[in-house]
């Protein structure tokens, strides 16, 4: 496996590869969708996301974007791509929350503070390379209201989302300010998959 995203020769030519993507998630669908590609299926895989007890968040995310694209079977001229996305509050890994009382839990710990959002695109290519890229963004929380955050929590936009909130909806509007990726929090970072995706063997406008 590399992270080194040098283009490499197409060993079909004559033929356009295929894009599965390992996620059922709408929002990386739209995202890729931007870069004007159409995956030709999905395909989701079913892997344990518990991290490993004493693991970091960056060594947890890549694991996780790894394993996913591992899993989906590829098959001829096609390339798959997966993604996985993680908020790390110091050394805390905070995934997607279990239920309302986890939720609450996430938001307050974030609320006043600085995080990292931290998005991997993982990308198996025509030759059978796995090429990785990790997009490391900083989020700023101004402080959250207790009610507020019971408000959002209610809301439902925060359930299996990772840190417990979509910054493309109503928490925007907690953010004081943002340094790197916006699309990486969302939950593909445009760049690096462009980039990824080139590197694969997939044509791009």
């Amino acid at each position: 496996m590399t992270d080194d995203c040098a283009p490499v020769p197409s060993q079909s030519p004559e033929t356009t590869p295929a894009l599965v993507l390992a996620s059922s998630s709408p929002r990386r669908r739209e995202l890729l969708a931007r870069l004007g590609v159409v995956p030709v299926r999905i395909d989701a895989p079913d892997i344990d996301e518990t991290p490993i007890k004493g693991e970091l968040p960056r060594d947890y995310v890549v694991r996780i974007a790894l394993a996913k694209a591992a899993a989906v079977a590829r098959g001829a001229d096609e390339i798959v791509l997966a993604g996985d996305t993680t908020i790390a509050a110091g050394r805390r890994i905070l995934g997607k929350p279990d239920d309302d009382a986890d939720l609450t839990r996430m938001l307050t710990l974030l609320s006043g503070r600085r995080h990292h959002c931290l998005s991997v695109v993982a990308v198996v290519g025509r030759d059978g390379v796995t090429r990785h890229r990790l997009s490391d963004t900083i989020v700023a929380f101004r402080p959250l209201a207790p009610a507020e955050i019971a408000a959002y929590v209610a809301s439902g936009e925060g359930r299996g989302k990772a840190g417990g909130y979509a910054i493309q909806g109503r928490a925007e509007a907690f953010v004081r300010f943002i340094h790197g990726s916006h699309s990486g929090v969302v939950g593909l970072p445009l760049m690096e998959t462009r980039a990824l995706l080139l590197a694969a063997g997939l044509p791009l406008g």
